[in-house]
């Protein structure tokens, strides 16, 4: 069952659901919209002729108040709020209409697992022609809150727990890597 802005409202206001900061203007009738953070990785190509699954990624850091994204470019952001959901609730991350129809994908893997606290790390993929130029503080991507029939068993505990600013892919800690 997807969350309405009432529900929303009420999990908030009663700390259950956590999603810091916020405006009333955040709360959409089924989603919560967040905004763009300052902090920015992109991949350091220079460094690297390939990028394996078993290896750390070199990742160049950049923090400002607005960045550009070359056409057909890829970058790691990071949403300004911090999220803590409930063992019974998880999220979609979904990018803004008025977003995508100027050619920018926002992705995250699209999925916040129940039991998840952390900023959100975004990647952004410039399908454009054109550079897109983005600043922090703008509406960027929406939450959808679900609410599962029960609680995990298991909450999210993984790799990514607890993460602020953008966070480069740790995929190199999969158990199937070791």
């Amino acid at each position: 069952m997807i969350l309405s802005d009432k529900t929303l409202t009420q999990m908030i206001e009663s700390k259950e659901l956590m999603c810091e900061p916020l405006t009333p203007e955040s709360i959409q009738p089924a989603s919560i919209d967040c905004t763009l953070g300052d902090h920015f990785l992109v991949v350091e190509d220079r460094d690297m002729h390939v990028i394996d699954l078993s290896s750390d990624i070199k990742y160049r850091e950049i923090t400002g108040k607005e960045i550009t994204i070359p056409p057909h470019s890829f970058l790691l952001a990071t949403t300004q709020e911090y999220i803590k959901l409930p063992n019974n609730i998880t999220a979609f991350v979904e990018g803004r209409s008025s977003i995508g129809r100027i050619g920018l994908f926002i992705q995250n893997a699209g999925w916040v697992d129940p039991g998840f606290e952390g900023q959100i790390t975004l990647e952004l993929y410039n399908a454009n022609s054109l550079p897109i130029r983005l600043e922090a503080g703008r509406r960027i991507c929406q939450l959808v809150f679900c609410k599962m029939d029960q609680e995990a068993k298991n909450p999210y505990n993984g790799k990514y727990q607890g993460q602020t600013k953008s966070t480069g892919s740790r995929v190199m800690l999969d158990k199937e890597a070791k």
